[in-house]
């Protein structure tokens, strides 16, 4: 196992301020996000001067600074010495960061933004799925069979039940050791579904067919067909969403 050198008294103490800077900042950031994200400040458009950002945020020059690079490195903006700093193309948008996948999910009215969401989990998630049932170690198929367990034991208690759920994917994330796929589908599964959006409106027999899709992808893994757990993993999260999904989005997902 690699071992890291201990942070330095300097780092530690450059940390500590990050620190405080970011707690300061963290309103203003996630209001400065907003304004890019609802279009407030459109793409190609530059953000109030720094002095302005000040007045209107009651914060001092070092957080607007900050929160400006953190915005940089959420790929929203780019400062152009002299002109200001410009709204990138959406494009240019780290999509997956925490706080730019939140203000797209709270805004998304159409849930066209969850749908997509949705088509990259379930690729993700079936390609993961099928490696497991390819090369997954029996301890794997333990772990993965025991979330299914709690998942059956469960169906009274619906937050249990879910709870449950999440963790039978994580498993099948992490038995897969892929972890670049593990990675992004966490941020596409976790993150959304901890907003009112995301989570939709589960129809009355959810936990019965959740469960039942749920056995079809433990089977194929267990049975060692990767293929046919690749099918019913990505059947299972896009069917759970189409179910879950209000009914006057504008948006549809492919069949």
């Amino acid at each position: 196992m690699l071992t890291m050198p201990a942070p330095s008294a300097d780092a530690q103490s450059i940390s500590a301020r990050r620190g405080s800077i970011d707690r300061i900042g963290v309103r203003v950031l996630d209001e400065m996000v907003e304004m890019i994200v609802t279009g407030t400040v459109a793409v190609g458009e530059y953000l109030p001067p720094e002095q302005a950002l000040c007045e209107e945020f009651g914060v001092s020059r070092t957080v607007i600074r900050e929160c400006i690079k953190r915005l940089q490195e959420k790929g929203l903006v780019v400062v152009a010495q002299g002109r200001g700093t410009q709204v990138r193309r959406f494009d240019d948008w780290n999509v997956l960061d925490a706080d730019v996948l939140d203000a797209l999910v709270r805004h998304d009215e159409s849930l066209g933004v969850l749908d997509e969401v949705s088509v990259v989990r379930a690729t993700l998630e079936g390609v993961m799925a099928a490696e497991v049932a390819a090369t997954g170690s029996e301890d794997s198929h333990l772990e993965i069979g025991g979330h299914l367990d709690d998942m059956r034991r469960l169906q009274d208690d619906d937050p249990a039940f879910f709870e449950a759920d999440m963790e039978f994917h994580l498993a099948v994330m992490a038995a897969s050791k892929n972890r670049i796929a593990a990675t992004i589908a966490r941020s596409s599964f976790v993150r959304p579904r901890q907003s009112a959006r995301g989570d939709g409106i589960d129809p009355t027999d959810a936990v019965a067919r959740t469960l039942e899709e749920h056995e079809r992808v433990f089977e194929a893994i267990r049975a060692g067909d990767a293929a046919g757990a690749r099918v019913a993993m990505e059947e299972h999260i896009l069917g759970s969403w189409r179910r879950r999904r209000h009914p006057d989005g504008a948006h549809h997902l492919s069949p």
